[in-house]
C-alpha cells in the first residue's frame, strides 16, 4: 500500500507555489487576538494568500495561518478535547460545531481547543488539513501543564470531513507529513481517544460521494490515493479507543462509513462506541432538543467515564 506521505507529496508541492505569497503577506492570513498560532512561521507548503473569511453562520474559509482556540473552564478536571468542525474540507463550519461543542465540554470541566485548519484547495494542498491536526496535538500536549491538563487525557473530536480529520490523526498520528520546525515535534500527536460524530471516513466506493473526497481527492482518483485517505484502511491495533455516531439517514455522509470504521477497529482488537440513529440527518452539532442525536453528548460523558478518562 502506498504510504500516505507519499500521495500527499504533489499535493504539497503545488502548495509551495503559494508561500511567496504568504510571505509577501504575513498579516493578511493573520489568526484572531488570543488565538494559538500551531506554525512559527508559514505552515509547510502554504496557505491561502488572501485575509480570512468568516461567514454570517460562522463558516471560515481561506484560512491563512491555523489556528488553536483555547475554552478554559472554571475549574479543569485535566481531559482536554482537540474539535475539528466539518464542511467537506471546502470551510471550516466553527459557528454550528466547533463552537458550542467547546462552551458545551467547557461546562464539564474540559478544556476544549477549536482547531481552524487550513483547506486543501485554497494553497496548502492535500496535507495542509492532516499536518495542522498532527501539529495541533502536539502543541496541546507540549503546553498540557500550562493549561492543568493531564497530557496522557487529550482526545480529538470531529464533525464531519471533521471527523475524517480527527480519524486520519489517531489512526497515524506518527506519519512524516513535515519536516519537524522545532522541539514540538517531537511529542506524541496520537489523541488518546477519538470522537467521531457523522462523519466521513472512506474513500471507497459506494461510500465516495461526498464533498471531501472530492475536495481531497477529485472525482476519478487511483486505487493508492484512496486507500491513503480511507480511515478505517489506516486502522490498526494502535488505534486509540473511539466512540462514533451517526444518523441512518444521514443524506451526506452514508452511514456505511461508520460500519466500516467500527468493523475494522473490532478486527484491529481496538475498543469502539458505536450508536447509530435513526433520524438525524446530517449537520446536527449538539443536536436539536428532543431529536435523537441530542443524545450524543449524554452517551459520549458515559463512555468516557467507562473508559477512565471522566471521573464521576
Amino acid at each position: 500500500m502506498m504510504a500516505l506521505h507519499s500521495i500527499l507529496r504533489e499535493g504539497a508541492q503545488r502548495g509551495l507555489l503559494f508561500l511567496c505569497l504568504i510571505l509577501l503577506k504575513q498579516h493578511a492570513g493573520a489568526a484572531p487576538p488570543g488565538a494559538i498560532v500551531l506554525w512559527p512561521g508559514a505552515p509547510p507548503g502554504g496557505a491561502a494568500p488572501g485575509p480570512q473569511r468568516d461567514s454570517a453562520k460562522g463558516a471560515i474559509t481561506q484560512v491563512g495561518q491555523p489556528y488553536l482556540i483555547v475554552h478554559r473552564p472554571a475549574q479543569p478536571n485535566g481531559m482536554a478535547i482537540l474539535l475539528a468542525s466539518g464542511g467537506g474540507y471546502a470551510r471550516v463550519e466553527a459557528g454550528k460545531e466547533s463552537g458550542p461543542a467547546a462552551a458545551w465540554l467547557q461546562t464539564q470541566g474540559i478544556t476544549a481547543f477549536e482547531l481552524v485548519y487550513r483547506l486543501p484547495q485554497e494553497g496548502g494542498g492535500v496535507a495542509a488539513p492532516f499536518q495542522d491536526g498532527q501539529r495541533a496535538m502536539r502543541v496541546i500536549r507540549a503546553r498540557a501543564a500550562e493549561w492543568r491538563i493531564d497530557p496522557a487525557r487529550i482526545g480529538m473530536l470531529g464533525f464531519s470531513a471533521g471527523a475524517h480529520l480527527a480519524g486520519m490523526t489517531a489512526v497515524q498520528p506518527d506519519a512524516a507529513l513535515y519536516a519537524p520546525v522545532d522541539a514540538l515535534d517531537a511529542v506524541s500527536a496520537r489523541p488518546d481517544f477519538a470522537v467521531l460524530l457523522y462523519p466521513v471516513l472512506t474513500m471507497q466506493p459506494p461510500f465516495d460521494t461526498t464533498q471531501a473526497k472530492r475536495q481531497l481527492l477529485g472525482r476519478h482518483p487511483a486505487q493508492a490515493a484512496r486507500d491513503a485517505l480511507s480511515v478505517e484502511r489506516q486502522a490498526d491495533a494502535r488505534a486509540p479507543p473511539m466512540f462514533i455516531a451517526q444518523a441512518l439517514d444521514d443524506g451526506i455522509s452514508p452511514p456505511g462509513n461508520s460500519v466500516l470504521m467500527a468493523a475494522a477497529l473490532r478486527r484491529a482488537g481496538v475498543p469502539v462506541e458505536l450508536h447509530q440513529f435513526r433520524h438525524g440527518g446530517h449537520g446536527w452539532g449538539l443536536g436539536q432538543p428532543g431529536s435523537e442525536p441530542a443524545a450524543w453528548p449524554r452517551l459520549l460523558l458515559a463512555w468516557l467515564r467507562t473508559r477512565g478518562w471522566l471521573a464521576d
